[in-house]
């Protein structure tokens, strides 16, 4: 529940002592680690709107608990799970400040999320405004947000109106 800005400094020490730092496994748990809360919050709210007899039913014809997970509760609960996944690519797709915390020791191109490479842009360009070359950049950014969203925005409608219903 706090934001980002406050917990920075101690995750970057955290990261430091786990030998976590200039990695994609680091930078990856921290994603992780940002995005569970959210989508525990979302995710609960939505089961809470399924019917539980469906639940029951399966676990009296002899399913497990995880096959009645698995394959009763999980299918229908696919538009809470693609709301969770959508706002969660959404939130990390444009993501600076972990990063640039996370790999800022290094130099390897390979490691360079998308907004730190379009921050290398304006620093190997001597800070000049070359507008062209940043806003293609920005374009490139933007082009595979809106392409979720325009595809999967039913979902997004259906994923957050189901979850705030109180049943």
């Amino acid at each position: 529940m706090l934001p980002l800005q406050q917990v920075i400094v101690p995750l970057f020490f955290q990261m430091r002592d786990l030998g976590l730092l200039n990695s994609r496994v680091g930078l990856l748990a921290v994603y992780v680690a940002l995005s569970l809360p959210f989508g525990i919050f979302v995710m609960t709210g939505f089961f809470r709107t399924l019917p539980g007899s469906l639940y029951e039913s399966a676990l009296i014809d002899g399913a497990g608990e995880v096959r009645a997970l698995w394959s009763v509760m999980l299918p229908i609960a696919r538009p809470g799970l693609l709301t969770v996944a959508i706002f969660t690519f959404l939130a990390t797709w444009n993501e600076f400040l972990v990063a640039f915390m996370s790999l800022s020791g290094n130099r390897s191109e390979s490691l360079r999320t998308l907004p730190l490479g379009l921050a290398n842009l304006t620093i190997a360009s001597q800070y000049r405004s070359d507008w062209g070359m940043a806003f293609a950049g920005l374009v490139l950014m933007l082009t595979p947000t809106l392409l979720i969203c325009l595809l999967l925005q039913r979902y997004i409608t259906k994923g957050l109106t189901a979850g705030a219903v109180k049943g």
